[in-house]
């Protein structure tokens, strides 16, 4: 079942998070990893925001536990996210006809 994650990065930066990405090889607008089907990012006052839809919860906490948390520690972010989970009813695919 597909589960939305709302990833939410107090004390740390959009700098970090652009630095983070680099580090993945992914680029905006372009693919995300397996098993990912949606994300995006905003700042908050605290610092920013990340929503991410994936196809399984197991998918992404494999992602985050073998990729995202040790590259957040090596580039010096403030604590882990805080997290919350949700099932997902449904989700668009991308309209490859624009």
């Amino acid at each position: 079942m597909a589960v939305a994650i709302i990833m939410e990065f107090d004390g740390s930066t959009l700098e970090q998070y652009d630095e983070i990405n680099k580090k993945m090889g992914l680029a905006p607008g372009g693919p995300g990893p397996e098993g990912s089907i949606s994300h995006w990012a905003t700042a908050t006052d605290n610092g920013f925001q990340v929503t991410d839809v994936w196809a399984s919860r197991e998918q992404f906490d494999a992602f985050a536990r073998d990729t995202m948390g040790p590259l957040s520690m090596e580039l010096g972010f403030a604590a882990p996210p805080k997290m919350t989970f949700l099932d997902v009813h449904n989700y668009f695919t991308p309209n490859t006809t624009v």
